[in-house]
C-alpha cells in the first residue's frame, strides 16, 4: 500500500472516534486499568463484536499520553501486509512524542507479533485486540512471552446489560417487592436477547446471524482452509442446538457424516478458538480420564443461541445453565461438571481442589414442599448437589433457580437457593 493511502485511513480513523456516542464502562476495563502502567503489552482477545473495540478506545480517551488508533479490520486495509509496517511507523514518527498505540484486530496481518516485539523493545506502551484464542498461544508464545497480559471480552453480563437499559441498581432493590419484579422481568429479556451490545441497540436478529456467518467464514472456514463447509456448518448447528448436553467425537462424527473423529476435534477446537462455543470435561483426578471422557458444551451468548439454533427458546433451562456457565467464565473461575451415580452442573477448581459445587434450573418448589418429595426435577437437582458435595468434601451447595431464595440442610449439607439474577448482580 501506499504510505499516503495508509496515512490518510487512520486519520480517518482517529478523527471518528471523536464522534462515537455515550459508551457503556464495562467491568472487564478495571482490570486493563490495572495494567495501565506497567510495561506488559495488554491483549484483549474475545468474540467478533463483543466490544473489544469500544473497550479500546474507552482505555484510549481516558489517557494522558499522546496515542493513535488503528483498525486493521477496515476493509481499506485488506491489502496492508508486513512490508507496509514500516511505512505506519513512518506515519507514527511524524507525531512528536506518540508511545502509546491501540491497534485492532491486528491478528489480520501475517507476522504481526513480529511487529509487536520491536515496538515493545522500543518501549512503548501497546493495547492489541484480536477474535482469536490462538492469540493465547503459538503466535504469542513464540515471539511475545512474559510481555503480555491477556483479558478476555464477553458480551455484556447481566450487571452492564442494567445499565445499557438504564436501570440505576441498588442494594435495596434485592428487598423490594415492585423492583424484584422488574428485575426479574429484566433478566428475563437478557436471557432472550443476550448481551452482544449492537444487537441490543438495534434488536434486529439478522445482525446476530450476520455475526455467527462472519465466525464461521472469516474465524473458522478463511483461517483454517476449511474445504468440508457443510459438514462443519452442520456440527456448529448441532452443538448450539444441544447447549448443556453431553457429547462425544466418535457419536458428533455420525452425526455430521464425517470420516473420522480427529476431524470432528480440530472443528470444534476451532469454534472454541473463536469464542463460538465452550467445551466443558467432567472433574477427574485423572487428566487422562477428563480427556477421554464426554464433554458438555456452552455457547458464548444466549441471544446468539436463540437466532440461530433450532427452537432453543423453547428450552428455558439450558439457557439459564448457560447464562451462568458464562458468568462463571467471566469470573474467571475453572469449571467442571461432575457424574458418578448423580450428576451436578458445575464443580469449580481451586489450586488441586474442588471448592464449590452449584445446580442451575428453572425452580424446585418452595421450601415447605421439600419434606413431602415425589418432584423428580426437585430430588435430581438436590441428589446430585449432595452427591458431589460428599465427594468434594464440602459442608455447602449452590441452587440457582430464576426466583426462588431459602436455605435449607439435608443429609448434613446446608444448601443455599437462589435466584440467578441475584447471583448474577452480586460480583
Amino acid at each position: 500500500m501506499e504510505k499516503s493511502e495508509i496515512k490518510n485511513i487512520v486519520l480517518d480513523q482517529n478523527e471518528k472516534i471523536q464522534y462515537e456516542e455515550k459508551l457503556i464502562e464495562r467491568e472487564v476495563e478495571k482490570k486493563i486499568l490495572e495494567f495501565r502502567d506497567s510495561n506488559l503489552i495488554i491483549i484483549l482477545t474475545g468474540l467478533r463484536r463483543s466490544g473489544k473495540s469500544t473497550i479500546l478506545n474507552m482505555i484510549k480517551k481516558k489517557s494522558k499520553n499522546i496515542n493513535i488508533y488503528v483498525n486493521f479490520d477496515d476493509f481499506r486495509l485488506v491489502k496492508f501486509n508486513l512490508d507496509d509496517f514500516q511505512k505506519l511507523n513512518e506515519i507514527f514518527l511524524e507525531t512528536s512524542n506518540l508511545n502509546e498505540f491501540f491497534f485492532d484486530e491486528i491478528q489480520n496481518i501475517e507476522f504481526w507479533e513480529r511487529y509487536i516485539r520491536t515496538m515493545h523493545d522500543r518501549k512503548n506502551k501497546l493495547y492489541i485486540t484480536g477474535s482469536n484464542a490462538t492469540m493465547l498461544s503459538t503466535e504469542l508464545g513464540t515471539h511475545l512471552t512474559g510481555r503480555n497480559i491477556v483479558v478476555e471480552v464477553y458480551p455484556f453480563s447481566f450487571k452492564e446489560f442494567l445499565i445499557f437499559k438504564d436501570y440505576k441498581l441498588n442494594k435495596e432493590d434485592f428487598f423490594l417487592t415492585s423492583k424484584k419484579v422488574e428485575l426479574l422481568k429484566l433478566f428475563d429479556e437478557y436471557l432472550k436477547v443476550g448481551g452482544i451490545a449492537e444487537y441490543l441497540k438495534t434488536k434486529k436478529e439478522d445482525y446476530l446471524k450476520f455475526i455467527y456467518e462472519d465466525i464461521i467464514n472469516r474465524d473458522v472456514v478463511s483461517r483454517y482452509g476449511i474445504t468440508n463447509v457443510k459438514s462443519l456448518k452442520d456440527l456448529i448447528y448441532y452443538l448450539i442446538s444441544n447447549i448443556g448436553k453431553e457429547f462425544s467425537y466418535n457419536k458428533l462424527t455420525e452425526i455430521i457424516d464425517v470420516k473420522n473423529s480427529t476431524t470432528v476435534k480440530e472443528y470444534i477446537e476451532y469454534f472454541e478458538n473463536s469464542y463460538l462455543i465452550f467445551t466443558l470435561n467432567k472433574f477427574d483426578y485423572s487428566l487422562k480420564k477428563q480427556l477421554v471422557n464426554p464433554k458438555k458444551v456452552y455457547t458464548i451468548d444466549t441471544g446468539l443461541a436463540n437466532a440461530i439454533s433450532f427452537k432453543f427458546s423453547e428450552n428455558r433451562g439450558r439457557l439459564l445453565e448457560n447464562v451462568v456457565f458464562i458468568e462463571l467464565k467471566r469470573r474467571r473461575k475453572i469449571i467442571y461438571y461432575h457424574k458418578e451415580k448423580k450428576e451436578c452442573d458445575f464443580v469449580i477448581k481451586e489450586g488441586l481442589n474442588i471448592v464449590e459445587a452449584m445446580q442451575v434450573c428453572q425452580g424446585i418448589g418452595d421450601k415447605e414442599n421439600w419434606a413431602k418429595g415425589g418432584d423428580k426435577t426437585r430430588e435430581r437437582e438436590i441428589e446430585g448437589l449432595i452427591e458431589a458435595c460428599k465427594l468434594y468434601n464440602l459442608k455447602e451447595g449452590l441452587i440457582l433457580t430464576e426466583n426462588e431464595e431459602y436455605e435449607i440442610e439435608e443429609n448434613n449439607i446446608k444448601i443455599y437457593v437462589k435466584p440467578i439474577w441475584k447471583w448474577l448482580l452480586e460480583s
